[in-house]
Order: C-alpha cells, then sequence, then structure tokens
C-alpha cells in the first residue's frame, strides 16, 4: 500500500475540530479513512486516586502518551494494525476496553495538542487549526461536559480558568503558526474543505 495521507486538524477545546473532521470525510468515503482522536492517549492514571486523577492538567502536553501515539502512526503508515487505547473521562483514566485500527489510505489525527509535537507535524501532510471565539468554545465545552462527562457546572468552570484557558494560549494557540490552513469557525468551512478535498486527491493520485 502506498503511504497514506496524513491530515492534523487542532485547535482550542470545543472549536469544532470534530465538525471540521466529519466535513472532510463525508465527501471521501470511497475511500478507507481511519481517525486518531489524540484524546484516546491520555495517560493511563488507574495508580492514581480520583482526587488526584482531578487535579492533573489534562491541557498540558505531558498529560498525554505522545510517544505510543507516534509509534501507532508509524505503524499505520508501515501498513501494520494497532491496538488503540480508548478513554474513560468519567473515571478519568484509560478504558479498559482497546480498539483495533487497520491501515488506511486517509488518517486523520484530532486533537488540540496534535500539532505540538514535532514527531507527529513532520509526518502531517496536511496541518489545520479550527479556530473559534473563546466565549462560544467555553460555552460548547460547559454543555458538553455537563451533559456527556457527568461533570458539575462549577468544576467545569474552575478547570476552565485554571487550566484550560492558560494552557491554549502557552500551548494550543501557538501551534497555530505551523498549519498550513487555518478555518475559522464562526461561519462555513465549504471553500476550506473544498481545497483540503482538492489537495487530498491530488497526493492520492500522485
Amino acid at each position: 500500500m502506498n503511504r497514506p495521507v496524513i491530515i492534523a486538524v487542532a485547535g482550542g477545546s470545543s472549536s469544532g475540530k470534530t465538525t471540521v473532521v466529519n466535513k472532510i470525510i463525508k465527501d471521501l468515503d470511497k475511500f478507507p479513512i481511519v481517525v486518531l482522536k489524540h484524546d484516546d492517549y491520555y495517560k493511563d492514571q488507574s495508580d492514581m486516586t480520583m482526587e488526584e486523577r482531578e487535579a492533573v492538567n489534562y491541557d498540558h502536553p505531558f498529560a498525554l502518551d505522545n510517544d505510543l501515539f507516534y509509534a501507532h502512526l508509524l505503524d499505520l503508515i508501515a501498513g501494520k494494525s494497532i491496538e488503540k487505547p480508548t478513554y474513560d473521562f468519567v473515571e478519568l483514566t484509560r478504558a479498559k476496553a482497546t480498539e483495533i485500527i487497520h491501515p488506511a489510505k486517509i488518517i486523520i489525527l484530532e486533537g488540540i495538542l496534535v500539532l505540538e509535537d514535532d514527531r507527529i507535524r513532520q509526518l502531517a501532510d496536511i496541518k489545520l487549526f479550527v479556530e473559534a471565539d473563546d466565549d462560544l468554545r467555553f460555552i460548547r465545552r460547559l454543555q458538553r461536559d455537563t451533559k456527556e462527562r457527568g461533570r458539575t457546572i462549577e468544576s467545569v468552570i474552575n478547570q476552565y480558568l485554571n487550566t484550560v484557558k492558560p494552557m491554549h494560549y502557552a500551548f494550543v494557540k501557538p501551534t497555530k503558526r505551523y498549519a498550513d490552513i487555518i478555518i475559522p469557525n464562526d461561519y462555513s468551512h465549504d471553500v476550506a474543505v473544498d481545497l483540503i478535498h482538492s489537495k487530498i486527491i491530488s497526493i492520492l493520485n500522485k
């Protein structure tokens, strides 16, 4: 199999990365596609108490197992299947369940810090950064974490003020300079997605 096309999609928490990924996938369904979520590679914390887990800064690069993420990406590029971890956002540690991921022609990497590691950037053919207004991102995060992850409003606000917001400006937003395309998530992405589709097809046809 020829080397797959690798697309890295970064951006702040709740900026709309998944929406952009889904739009990219929509018109490429004739190609085998794999989406690797960086969130699934948060480090295992099963040896820690819940209190200790809650104190972890999940928006710092050190919270992620980039060595494993990079190794898995190399395996997929080499045509090998991987056993991907999954993450339990209620228990704040890796879940027992894993997922077998097979090689594909298109690999999409999604995560707030997916452009922070130089090794991963060097493997990406197309690098995207999805941008959205800070207030909008906070509202989306508040709705998601309370509805889907069983968090209280107070805990979401405290985490946002203490780690999410400062880490966004320290580590996430600076990676925008590595992006080939910056996508504002305040309006339609159609033009950007069309450009991305054209580039993907161009790479696949080489």
